[in-house]
Order: C-alpha cells, then sequence, then structure tokens
C-alpha cells in the first residue's frame, strides 16, 4: 500500500514512536510518505528513517514556565496556511493515511475520502480512562485535533477496552544498566535555569539533562546537553531514573526498561495531568506538581524498579494492518496485551500483574 503517515512533531514522544511504526511498515513493504507538523525542519533530529518526508507548520501550543499559553496559541494559528497545506496534497493518490495526532493528514484523509488509522496515547481518551480532571475543552480538542476511522489507543493499562501497550524502541537489552546515582532528566516546558538550580542542589547525584541548548554544557554535577538521539539513549540505558513532563513516550521506556520515573506535568494540561495520576495510582512513578527539591529529594532514596516487558507493538500493529481487519479490535488488543510480562516491583509497591487479564475488553 501506499501510506501517508502524519507525525505530530511538538514532542519527541510523536516522532519516537512513529519512527519504530514506519519502519515496520516500510519493513513489510509498504510505501510511506511522511508528514511532520508543529516544528521547524531544522529543529528537526534524527529524522533519516521517516525519508521521504515534508515538513508544515500544522497546529501546535505555546508553552512558557510549564503552561500552556493560550492566548499565545492563538496568535501563532495560521488558519490559511494550514488549509492550504491540506489542499496541496488534492492530486497525491493514497491507500491510507496513518496520523499520530497530526492534523493535516487527518484532513486530508477527510478531504479525499481515504481510509484513516490514529495510533496514539491521545486516542486511548475516547474510553472512560482515569482523568486527572474533566476539562471539556480539552476532551474536544483530543477528539476533533486529529480524528480517524480507525482508533488505536496507546496506554499503559487497558482500562477493560481494546486500547493497546506502549510503542517503545527495540533496544537490545543487554545494553541496559544502572550506573549508580545517574539520573537523565528531560524537561521540555521548563526553563532551564530554574531546573539547573534545582538539580544544583544535590551534589551527590550527576544529572544529564536535555534541553534547546546549542552545544553541552557542564555545572558541576549538572551535564546541560543538545538533542541527540543516539547520546540520549545511551543516558537512558545507563540511567537510574527519569525526571521528566508526563509526556507518555519517555515514561513509557523508562518503564520498560526498569528505571525509576518523577514526572512534572505541565500545568492546565489534562493529559499530562491524568498521565500524572495514572502512574501514581498504577504504583509505576512519583509526581509533583512543581519543580519541588522536597519532591525530587524524596524520590532520589526510592529504590530501583524492575522492568515491564512489551512487546514488538510496532510490528503487531504492522501486521494488523496488513490484514486488514480493522474491524476487529477486542482479539487483536487481547493477542498484543497477553504478551506483556508486568512484574511486582521488588519492594513489593507497585501492583503485581504477571499476564494481564484481557476478558473484560468491551466491545
Amino acid at each position: 500500500m501506499r501510506i501517508l503517515y502524519g507525525v505530530q512533531a511538538t514532542g519527541n514522544g510523536h516522532i519516537s514512536r512513529s519512527r519504530e511504526v514506519v519502519t515496520a511498515l516500510k519493513q513489510v513493504g509498504h510505501d510511506v510518505h511522511v508528514i511532520f507538523s508543529g516544528r521547524e525542519p531544522e529543529q528537526l533530529w534524527d529524522v533519516q528513517a521517516f525519508i521521504p518526508f515534508s515538513a508544515y507548520k500544522g497546529l501546535t501550543f505555546a508553552f512558557a514556565h510549564g503552561k500552556i499559553k493560550y492566548l499565545q496559541t492563538i496568535k501563532n494559528l495560521s488558519p490559511i496556511q494550514f488549509f492550504q497545506d491540506i489542499a496541496h496534497w488534492d492530486t497525491e493518490s493514497f491507500d491510507l493515511v496513518i496520523t499520530d495526532f497530526e492534523p493535516i493528514s487527518a484532513r486530508i484523509a477527510k478531504r479525499l475520502n481515504i481510509p484513516s488509522i490514529g495510533i496514539g496515547h491521545q486516542y486511548a481518551f475516547q474510553y472512560p480512562i482515569p482523568l486527572a480532571k474533566r476539562d471539556p475543552l480539552a476532551l474536544l480538542v483530543l477528539k476533533y485535533f486529529a480524528p480517524a476511522d480507525y482508533s488505536l489507543g496507546l496506554h499503559w493499562h487497558h482500562f477493560g477496552h481494546a486500547i493497546l501497550p506502549p510503542i517503545v524502541p527495540r533496544i537490545p537489552s543487554g545494553g541496559n544498566r544502572s550506573i549508580p546515582d545517574k539520573i537523565l532528566v528531560y524537561l521540555p516546558f521548563e526553563e532551564i535555569q530554574e531546573a539547573k538550580q534545582l538539580l544544583l542542589q544535590f551534589p551527590d547525584y550527576t544529572f544529564y539533562y536535555y534541553a534547546a541548548v546549542n552545544t553541552p554544557e557542564d555545572f558541576g554535577n549538572v551535564h546541560l546537553r543538545p538533542f541527540n538521539r543516539e547520546k540520549f539513549i545511551n543516558d537512558l540505558l545507563t540511567c537510574e531514573g527519569v525526571i521528566s513532563n508526563a509526556g507518555f513516550e519517555l515514561a513509557s521506556e523508562a518503564l520498560h526498561l526498569g528505571k525509576k520515573l518523577l514526572v512534572r506535568p505541565l500545568a492546565g494540561q489534562m493529559e499530562q495531568l491524568s498521565n500524572a495520576l495514572v502512574l501514581e495510582q498504577l504504583h509505576l512513578g512519583k509526581a509533583m506538581s512543581n519543580l519541588s527539591q522536597d519532591a525530587v529529594a524524596a524520590w532520589l532514596h526510592l529504590p530501583l524498579r524492575e522492568p515491564i516487558s512489551y512487546p514488538d507493538v510496532a510490528h503487531e500493529i504492522a501486521q494488523w494492518i496488513c490484514r486488514g481487519d480493522w474491524n476487529n479490535l477486542d482479539d487483536f488488543v487481547k493477542h498484543v496485551w497477553s504478551q506483556v510480562i508486568w512484574e511486582s516491583c521488588k519492594d513489593d509497591t507497585c501492583a503485581a500483574a504477571s499476564r494481564t487479564d484481557m476478558d473484560a475488553i468491551r466491545a
């Protein structure tokens, strides 16, 4: 099939997840063209696996000091350019559109009457999963921002619905080890100086802090690093724990590798607040409402975690797409969850669920 694949590039998690699915689709013989939106092309890093691709402005949100800035978001919108980008694809012929919460590709599918599949964490919110707060505006955005004919939501638990486990990169298990007191930090919505000053309060720990900087800088125990996927993955593999905002993909990778997790959800963002709630409900991680020295201090002393073994969900999705039985989600989701190995932590702080029971999936 010839597939148009849309990637919401505002978060590196969307890119990381989509890289796995695009690679799996190409491996089974599909012709895939990728659309990125929400980030300037020169700010895209490690995107060789997506070639050929196009980049557009799209729709995105403005952030400052860990909060969504709605007024600035409205000022940044370019609706004429957005619809021109959609119309640009009138003459293209695709058999399928896949969108990872990317709005241009979703509307190309609607405009040209092409079947569409939505893959991503955001599509799990179409089900009654745990919410930190019920925000009608946020739920409308989740529903209409990048709609699709078929939705494959992803989450850390199925909650009795047709929701898949996370898509995590296939990282060789032999490279996963924990260097004592090494912590990976990824806080893209926080002010760098504020976060750096917080980390400097813990000189007994070494922090590798990836942020929007041009060159590496070292400040005592805080090593500020520009985005580089290879180096980021190496630091993820060798750290004991991860401090991040409450996005979905990095948290999933940390859980898969057995890294302890502390999240600071983006203020006012229902999705991240709900992610933080679920992590604590399932005893998978800790959350802090602000950059709190006390919260970091308490978390640093927690023991290490046992990994959650997620299967190759991207490969399973590629096979499901090839089969074409897209209306039969229940059996597919049950099959994928049956491969998850979720053991209790050594200190019994997380719930035991060695094999997740999918009998409760609702039609």
